[in-house]
């Protein structure tokens, strides 16, 4: 008799795959030296294939289980793939900007100073802003909001998901 998966394999499988193509994808990213308004829309990208991957995570525990997923175990899923996942990308991109290059730190605040420039800044208002938003664009202020940001999101994404993935047990509802 073969053993179930577990709702902790399949997440570790799955966060450890999409960490990875975080970390490949934003290195693609960063190396075609896109403006930062292009990157952030292209960003938006990450929650997109945390879907397709929580749907394809949930399918997988179904046929490695008993063909049925309880909507907490979708969550738990979905949940434990982004933190999983949002550790790994968001450690490497820390180490990234600390120890190879750190020229998207710059990037972010030549786009801050035109976005407030753009809303008729004067000089010490953007200076005093930028004091304040400089608190936010350090590596270790990306670390944090990275993995924070990313878990919050995909527990959001894996409830949504759960809902259609879901398969109840008719055995267990009688």
């Amino acid at each position: 008799m073969e053993d179930k998966v577990t709702v902790k394999q399949i997440s570790l499988r799955w966060g450890l795959i999409v960490g990875l193509i975080f970390i490949v994808y934003g290195l693609i990213l960063q190396f075609l030296n896109l403006d930062m308004k292009t990157m952030q829309y292209l960003g938006y990208l990450n929650y997109v294939i945390l879907i397709v991957v929580f749907v394809m995570a949930h399918k997988a525990f179904k046929e490695g289980g008993d063909g049925f997923m309880t909507m907490g175990q979708g969550i738990g899923i979905g949940t434990l793939i982004a933190i999983i996942s949002s550790v790994i990308s968001s450690v490497f991109s820390y180490l990234y900007i600390k120890l190879i290059d750190d020229s998207m730190l710059g990037k972010i605040k030549d786009a801050q100073i035109a976005e407030l420039e753009k809303r008729g800044m004067d000089d010490a208002q953007i200076e005093q802003a930028m004091e304040i938003a400089g608190k936010f664009t350090s590596a270790e202020a990306i670390l944090v909001m990275g993995i924070v940001g990313l878990v919050f999101f995909g527990f959001i994404l894996a409830l949504i998901v759960s809902l259609f993935t879901k398969k109840s047990n008719p055995a267990l509802e009688a």
